[in-house]
Formats: structure tokens, sequence, C-alpha cells
């Protein structure tokens, strides 16, 4: 449960130390943050040097090659993977930095792990020249990862049970009572509803869902995948929060699927970070570079939603709203009983 997992920071201050962090030995990444107009050779030449990097990511299986072999293939640099949840990603590198064993370079995974890394210094900044590119909210301030792309948790319905002149085109319709027993939600997308809160204000935001929780109501399942699944066997007429990508395959493989947003949507950036502690930080700064860049078209092929504004997306023209990992980490006191008491507590399995 999201609960459980997301007391990151409360986690990791009490396990890494700033005397545990002087004792690491990082590599030279003097380049990562230069600002010379010949950075890109040196940073290339540093990393084919370096001739590997090892990554953490939280993409799905069959993503992976698609992503990481035009890299290697293109700068000869070999990139080791290690792939779980990006809860799982998290507990692994805490455990490692603790350890004093520094074996991950870069991370690619959901945003309130790479910023919960962050703060507890485990992250350096980096300064790519691709930044310039990005979509608001895509990237912190600080630098110290920066969004690859964006998972918009879109509606998805059964065709089969649902007509397209009948959805809903603004939250408020979900109140209608033809949708009561009919609204399916992912158990861990407390982003969403502090997110559809902030875009309604507060008190409209919680007004709107003590309604639909008290009327029509929601049936919570846990696992997008499941969901989505599940919208699929018609058990759910109508999820609230799928990532996009998910009906997207599920309907070009024939499945009786398909999306739409209630605007503005919603969406969780997942991005990219080098290690403090890197052993090969050049190449994770040059493997950061690529998905902001050449990787981008690719992320647009496996139906994820580039960050880069010079790529295409599959959803240009509708209004998206990135949640602010910021906000989960640090209120997340405030909004958990809310949630529990609004989505959990009166879902369904």
């Amino acid at each position: 449960m999201m609960i459980r997992k997301l007391s990151i920071a409360g986690i990791l201050a009490t396990i890494i130390t700033p005397l545990l962090l002087q004792g690491a030995h990082a590599a030279d990444s003097s380049l990562l943050n230069s600002n010379a107009t010949d950075r890109q050779v040196k940073l290339e030449a540093a990393a084919k040097a370096e001739g590997s990097l090892t990554l953490y990511t939280s993409l799905a299986k069959t993503d992976v090659d698609p992503l990481i072999k035009p890299f290697e293939e293109k700068y000869g640099i070999k990139v080791e993977v290690w792939r779980a949840g990006s809860d799982d990603i998290l507990q692994k590198v805490i455990q490692e930095q603790k350890a004093g064993r520094f074996a991950v370079d870069a991370i690619q995974t959901s945003s309130p792990e790479l910023e919960a890394l962050s703060r507890e210094n485990l992250l350096q900044p980096v300064n790519s020249p691709y930044f310039a590119d990005l979509l608001p909210g895509a990237l912190p301030g600080h630098h110290n990862w920066a969004g690859t792309f964006l998972a918009v948790w879109v509606q998805a319905y059964n065709t089969g049970l649902v007509k397209k002149e009948d959805l809903p085109k603004t939250y408020k319709d979900l109140l209608d009572p033809k949708w009561k027993g009919k609204l399916g939600y992912e158990a861990d997308d407390i982003d969403w509803f502090m997110t559809v809160i902030d875009i309604m204000g507060k008190d409209e935001g919680l007004n709107f869902f003590e309604k639909l929780s008290a009327g029509n109501g929601v049936s919570v399942r846990k696992g997008h995948s499941l969901l989505n699944n599940l919208v699929v066997a018609g058990e759910v007429p109508l999820g609230l929060t799928i990532y996009n990508y998910m009906p997207a395959q599920a309907k070009q493989q024939g499945a009786p699927i398909d999306w739409f947003a209630i605007q503005p949507a919603v969406a969780r950036a997942s991005g990219t970070g080098v290690l403090k502690n890197a052993q090969h930080p050049n190449a994770a700064a040059l493997f950061e570079d690529y998905m902001l860049s050449e990787a981008q078209p690719v992320l647009t092929t496996l139906n994820y939603i580039p960050t880069s504004k010079k790529a295409k997306s599959s959803m240009e023209g509708i209004e998206i709203r990135v949640a602010d990992p910021a906000e989960k980490l640090d209120n997340l006191d405030k909004w958990e009983p809310l949630y529990k008491k609004l989505i959990i507590a009166k879902g369904t399995n």
C-alpha cells in the first residue's frame, strides 16, 4: 500500500548519514555540470572510457531492450540492468548505500522515489543541454533528476459496455447515477486524488470525492495492469486511473477497450537521475542525455508520453497537469487520512 511505501523521507533519514556519504569514493564527475561549449564531446569521450554503467529501472520488461539497445550500439557502452518496482529500487539503493556498496550509476523510475533520493543527497545534479526542451513540471529546480516520460492517468472503458457518446466530459460528470457500481480505481494512486483536488480547489475537490464515494462509489483494485485487464474483461466498465499506454497497447491487440482523458489529465513523471557516488558518472550522465533526446521518439512508439516538446505525443492537444512529487513527500500525513476515508475505506475489491 502507498501508505507503507511512501514514508520514504523518514526511512532514509534514519539510515543514510553524512559520514557514510563522505566515505564513498565516486569517480570524476566534473563534466556533468560543465557549461563549456565542448561539454558534450568531452562527456562522450569520458563515458566511452568508462565503458559501462549500471542502471536500476522500473521500466516494463518488454520496453527495456528497445530503449537500451540504441544507446549501447551508438556509444559502445554496456548497460547492466536491474529491473524492479519503484519502491523496490528505492529500498535496494538505501540498503546498498548503508552497506557502502555503490553498485548503481543511474536510476530510471518514478518521480516520488527520485525526489526522495535527491533530498537525502544520494543523487547529483546534471546540466543537460536538453533540459530546455522539457515540458513544465518535468524538471525540478535542483536538477538532480529529470523527467523522461509521463505516465498519464487516463480513463479507460469497455467498448462493449459503455458507449462513446455517454462518456463523462468533466470530473463532476462522474457523479451521474448512471456510473454507480461501474467505476474502478487503482489503490496506490493517491497522486491522482491529490492533484484532482488541487485542480478543483481544496473545498470543491474534497466535496467532489465525498459525493463520489457516497454515491456511485469506486471499486479499488491493486495494480494498474489488473485494473486494465478488468476493464477488458468487463468486470469494471470504466477505470478512472489507468496509465495511458496500457489501454492503448491492449486496443492495438484487439481488446474491447479504449481510453479518453478528462481534462486536465493528471500525470506522474518518471525520470532519470545519476547517483552521487556513481562509479561511471559520465556514462550515466550521457545516458540521461540520451533518454531526454534520442530516446524520446522511442518512448512514443512504446505509448509513453515524452517530456520533450520536440517529440510527438499521442496526447497532443490534451491539457496535462504533472503531479508534484514534493507535495506527496511533504504532506502525506495530511492527505493519507483523507485518501483512506474517501477512496480506500469505501472501495470494494
